[in-house]
């Protein structure tokens, strides 16, 4: 059929220069890709901007930064720390810092101006960064807390441990300028001053492996202090430093110790002069406050009767309280946190309440969400509410809570009596949508509850939406799992007892979440873990931090370091997650080629295409997923795959010896993959979806036997499965874009709409709100049967941002930009966005019989290649041509691409 095509360009024409340059502006300001970070203590830190402006093809060609030491400097222009002058540079991302040597605690402010194609930019508004405590001689002389248990505590047993309170009155007789507050609180803490909370963080700080390093926050705490008397309170939880469990499997369990803290108070005063409160002994502590016990498994409990009001201000009565100790130090290094702490970031409303036998409420949230819930109440002193947590229920209304396991999950408040209290909890957090509510005397109202959600500070800079109301709820699903299980670490499930940062839960997965939330900092801090979890033979686990002790040695899991790393690079433009990981992943890459290559076949794996799908629902019912098939086929694919990502990565930094051994290395593993594993029929292996996708991805097939495995691929899923997949863990990280890739997205697009089994949208029909961690998540033994995983998307979100919606980076970071839309018949409108590094990135279309719209956003400082829908040049070319924005590249598979700059444009296609 011949579809006559037209073209319209909507733009702005003949803009006066001098208004063009006045529409340069300068935005999202960061340091470290961070907005106005303190106490940080990367001694060249790196700084960026974004350039916004409404005209066509707009790029820096220059810019100035400066650096001063005070605002009164900078608005004078003066860069007394640094004075970048004018550079001759496109680049507006990573941009090091080159100026004087920084100290511990300097303050440093800074602003960037920039020279384009189309005219000059103000001066950006004035930011400013900190440095943190950059030596050991900086911080105090000694940890405090109590390194023991307390009568009340039962850590043989329960791991019950109780808060710490820790208080300290100090006095200020100047007028003060400045006042900055360093802390290590472990596992977690709260700061107070002059009983106010410092912050909106909570859980914090991000979690490490506390024998390699410790993270510490700064605040500034200026507005907290005041003339005169001051106090400062810290309370101390448990988190991961002394762990959930201290007497279950302790060869697999790694424990730290008792909670302590370390902190630094600075006050500078306006006449220079400064003063330091550092932790020591002359503070004073109690256990037998409030938070009875702290344990993210199985909850808080809180006793209100054991208040002490106004224990964090001055002139409180601690006499009875005894003197802090102080306490072995934590062995890791000492480093600031430069990822972004836990916050609430979200509240629900319950949906309804329901009453059930024994005076007990059902409670629904009506999601299923990572939190805690607040709650207010009135009761006799002494009584007790208990609220017990759980992602879905049973048939007669009672919690499902057989897939806790062990977990407790059950949060206890003691009331004070009197009037209305108000209570949430502290250092635990869990998944859950339902709440049994017990030790009411009247009927409570959802009015009388908020489900707080939280994870970690990130935003949300990628939107999504379709024509299709069953994807748009996948992607809404996605959103809520993948936020929820953010806890200074990737945990695989909020709920059950493990919580547990597993590698092989993240490798596509984490490709795929970049482009709905801003993981930059997030995921550079756990490949941070990862290195630091690494043995000095080369191991690397399968879970970092290595909470648990679990060193399998497979491709699969620790391979995500390398999966991640290549994320890092290609969304951000991070080359320092290259330089940083690249000695870590080449020795790994050793450790396994010296211990299982037998003759180029990785002969070691230990889990195979995990939680694969049960060929029925039925035959998977009641039965465990926790089963391993090895694969030699998989892990020698993957050993391939590894040696291709460092000759890209060994490309980017210059170790050109290395980038020629794996190119040997990699030839000679798919020569032997090829003659063991593919077998003459046009499959390998036994002809599993997974067998034959990995391979034709990673691109070991020989070419003249593509054709033919990828008619087995799509045979298998069209026929054998009936348009459904059958990956497990590991297939489906590549399923979409191999048959996107090879010219099925259609194909695709039904494995992505399905509602039957086994699929994402059978996971909706049967009531789900996040992502199950296995397909037959309703009908498996719960022992292993999370409701709320992300392991099992995949590729999914990948495929949605880069072949749905057509957006995908080109050159790393998105400095030249893929916009190539695949056309599903059944598919009438995309509507997404991504803010990238650069900017925001727009594909917006509808697609009828008789259009086909497209509204594109490209941002400034990038060019993009427009794939748009055409049977040949002839029919576009008088329209297009005659239009400066655009160059024409090349005609393929009916496609005219054209070479776009930044801007808005909007493509009218007339069928």
């Amino acid at each position: 059929m011949n579809i006559k095509i037209y073209i319209t360009i909507i733009c702005i024409w003949f803009i006066p220069f001098s208004k063009v340059a006045a529409q340069i502006k300068l935005q999202h300001t960061t340091c470290e890709m961070l907005v106005n970070p303190l106490g940080i203590d990367v001694l060249q830190p790196r700084l960026a901007w974004q350039i916004v402006s409404s005209e066509r093809n707009v790029m820096q060609n220059a810019y100035q930064i400066l650096v001063a030491s005070s605002l009164e400097k900078l608005d004078a222009n003066e860069g007394d720390l640094w004075d970048s002058k004018k550079v001759a540079e496109q680049e507006s991302i990573h941009i090091n810092y080159k100026g004087k040597e920084l100290k511990s605690r300097m303050k440093a402010y800074w602003k960037v101006k920039v020279w384009t194609n189309t005219g000059v930019s103000e001066w950006s508004s004035n930011n400013y960064f900190s440095m943190g405590l950059l030596y050991y001689k900086d911080w105090p002389k000694g940890w405090i807390g109590f390194d023991r248990a307390f009568p009340w505590d039962n850590i043989k047993t329960d791991s019950r441990l109780s808060a710490r309170y820790f208080r300290k009155e100090f006095q200020t007789s100047k007028t003060i300028k400045s006042a900055t507050a360093s802390i290590i609180g472990l596992g977690l803490y709260e700061l107070f001053i002059n009983g106010k909370k410092v912050g909106e963080d909570v859980m914090s700080p991000s979690p490490t492996d506390y024998t390699k390093n410790v993270k510490y926050n700064t605040y500034d705490v200026t507005s907290y202090i005041q003339g005169g008397k001051n106090a400062i309170g810290v309370v101390l939880g448990n988190g991961r430093f002394f762990a959930m469990r201290q007497n279950e499997k302790p060869y697999k369990i790694k424990t730290f110790g008792f909670p302590k803290m370390l902190m630094n108070l600075n006050i500078v005063y306006t006449d220079g002069t400064t003063a330091n409160v550092d932790s020591d002994d002359s503070w004073k502590g109690t256990a037998d406050g409030p938070i009875r016990t702290n344990n993210e498994y199985d909850g808080e409990e809180y006793d209100a009767t054991k208040e002490t009001a106004g224990w964090n201000k001055t002139g409180f009565d601690d006499s009875k309280w005894s003197k802090a100790e102080f306490v072995q130090e934590p062995s890791g290094t000492i480093e600031a946190q430069m990822n972004e702490n836990i916050r609430v970031m979200n509240t629900l409303k319950p949906v309804s309440i329901t009453k059930i036998s024994g005076g007990r409420y059902i409670l629904d949230m009506g999601q299923n969400m990572v939190g805690w819930l607040q709650i207010k109440v009135k009761g006799l002193k002494g009584k007790q509410i208990k609220l017990r947590f759980a992602e879905s229920l049973q048939e007669g209304g009672e919690l499902f809570t057989a897939n806790l396991r062990n977990a407790k999950c059950t949060d206890l408040y003691t009331l004070k009596g009197g009037e209305q209290e108000t209570w949430e909890p502290t250092f635990v957090y869990r998944g859950f949508r339902y709440i049994e509510l017990s030790g009411y005397i009247y009927q409570p109202s959802v009015n009388d509850f908020v489900g707080k959600m939280i994870y970690d500070n990130i935003k949300t800079v990628g939107t999504f939406e379709t024509s299709d109301a069953l994807t748009n709820q996948i992607f809404k699903n996605a959103w809520w799992g993948i936020a929820g299980n953010y806890k200074g670490i990737p945990i695989d499930c909020p709920q059950r007892n493990e919580r547990m940062p597993w590698l092989g839960d993240r490798g596509a997965v984490a490709y795929g979440e970049s482009f709905v939330f801003d993981n930059g900092r997030f995921y550079a801090k756990w490949m941070q873990d990862i290195r630091n979890s690494q043995k000095e033979d080369g191991a690397i686990p399968d879970v970092a931090p290595a909470f648990w002790r679990y060193y399998s040695d497979n491709m699969t899991w620790p391979g995500a370091m390398l999966l991640v790393t290549e994320m890092l690079y290609k969304q951000t433009g991070d080359v320092s997650a290259v330089k940083d990981n690249y000695p870590a992943m080449k020795k790994w890459l050793a450790y396994m080629q010296d211990r299982y290559i037998k003759d180029y076949i990785l002969t070691k794996d230990s889990y195979g295409d995990w939680c694969m799908p049960p060929i029925t629902i039925e035959f998977g019912r009641g039965k465990s997923a926790d089963k391993k098939y090895p694969s030699e086929l998989i892990s020698t694919a993957y050993y391939y795959h590894f040696t291709q990502l460092m000759i890209q990565f060994g490309s980017v930094i210059g170790k050109e010896d290395d980038v020629k051994n794996y190119e040997l290395l990699g030839n000679n593993i798919k020569n032997a993959f090829n003659q063991k594993y593919y077998n003459g029929k046009g499959y390998y292996a036994s002809n599993a979806l997974t067998d034959n996708i990995i391979p034709l991805y990673f691109g070991m097939v020989p070419e003249n036997k593509v054709e033919q495995v990828f008619k087995n691929i799509t045979y298998t899923v069209e026929v054998t499965n009936k348009g459904h997949l059958s990956n497990g863990l590991v297939g489906i990280q590549w399923l979409m874009r191999c048959l996107n890739d090879y010219g099925r997205p259609d194909l695709a697009y039904t494995i992505a709409t399905q509602k039957t089994y086994p699929s994402w949208g059978y996971m909706v029909d049967n009531g789900a709100t996040t992502i199950w961690e296995l397909w037959n998540g309703n009908t498996a033994d719960p022992k292993m049967n999370s409701q709320n995983h992300v392991m099992m998307l995949g590729d999914l979100l990948i495929w949605y941002y880069e072949n749905l919606a057509g957006i995908k980076s080109e050159r790393a970071a998105f400095k030249k930009i893929i916009m190539k839309p695949e056309m599903i018949s059944s598919l009438n409108a995309v509507n997404a966005s991504y803010n990238s590094v650069y900017g925001l990135i727009k594909s917006n279309y509808t697609n009828t019989t008789k259009q086909f719209n497209w509204k594109v956003t490209i941002p400034p400082n990038t060019t993009a290649l427009v794939y748009i829908p055409a049977d040949n040049r002839g029919e576009v070319a008088e329209l297009l041509e005659s239009i400066k924005d655009l160059k024409f590249i090349k005609m393929e598979n009916k496609r005219a691409i054209y070479e776009i700059g930044s801007g808005d444009y909007s493509f009218v296609v007339k069928k």
